[in-house]
């Protein structure tokens, strides 16, 4: 039998992998112990506020639509900003278009493909297959929160954030049965992520690494 997807995307790293790239977007330099939180983060009100102007129908971007079962709460606060409003925007955008493409059951779904490229897009569509294979989908509620993001020389960006998976859950599509599972440490996830402005003005997500149950996003 196919091994049940979780709700992670991409590859799980060495957890000093992810606070590395964290280090190098302007936080603590020190290792993460178990009551840290992100040095610098950015909080937000709990509530999902888009992190840039509306985008321009100029620009291609896919219409990204979800299950009504399937909701988002972004903590990730305007920065005033254009370009990291703008990473912070896309980013959230990818997120969303690897669950619809989850949902449509599409691994090489248009959506997340237009918000990434190279390893990144590599992980996703893996992932994605997974729930495939499966007949599976998520549901329920995702956190996002304590972001920091930099725009670098160049064109560049590094993102890192903390999501909070307790209240979403794996969905069957064969019987319309809902996975709940217990809330775990597990289910909070530490992502970090590479980024690049392409000539669309699309911030594309080039690199993505993230670590389960990591304690710097411990509540």
């Amino acid at each position: 039998m196919t091994r049940r997807p979780t709700r992670l995307l991409t590859t799980v790293v060495a957890g000093t992998a992810a606070v590395l790239l964290l280090a190098g977007c302007g936080g603590s330099g020190g290792g993460a112990k178990a009551n840290d939180k992100i040095a610098g983060a950015d909080t937000g009100t709990g509530t999902e506020t888009p992190a840039s102007p509306t985008p321009s129908a100029t620009a291609g971007r896919p219409e990204i639509a979800l299950p009504s079962d399937l909701t988002y709460t972004f903590e990730w606060p305007k920065t005033g900003d254009k370009a990291k409003d703008a990473v912070l925007y896309d980013s959230q955008q990818l997120i969303k278009a690897v669950d619809m493409a989850i949902a449509e059951q599409k691994p090489l779904d248009k959506g997340y493909r237009f918000y990434s490229e190279g390893e990144a897009a590599a992980g996703s569509e893996k992932f994605i297959q997974e729930f495939v294979d499966y007949k599976d989908r998520i549901t329920g509620a995702k956190r996002y929160y304590a972001v920091k993001v930099q725009v670098n020389d160049g064109g560049t960006a590094s993102l890192v954030y903390c999501e909070d998976q307790n209240k979403a859950y794996n969905k069957s599509l064969k019987t319309g049965k809902t996975e709940v599972t217990p809330q775990s440490k597990d289910n909070y996830v530490l992502y970090s992520s590479r980024l690049r402005v392409n000539k669309q003005g699309i911030w594309v997500t080039e690199k993505l690494m993230s670590q389960r149950g990591s304690s710097v996003c411990q509540p």
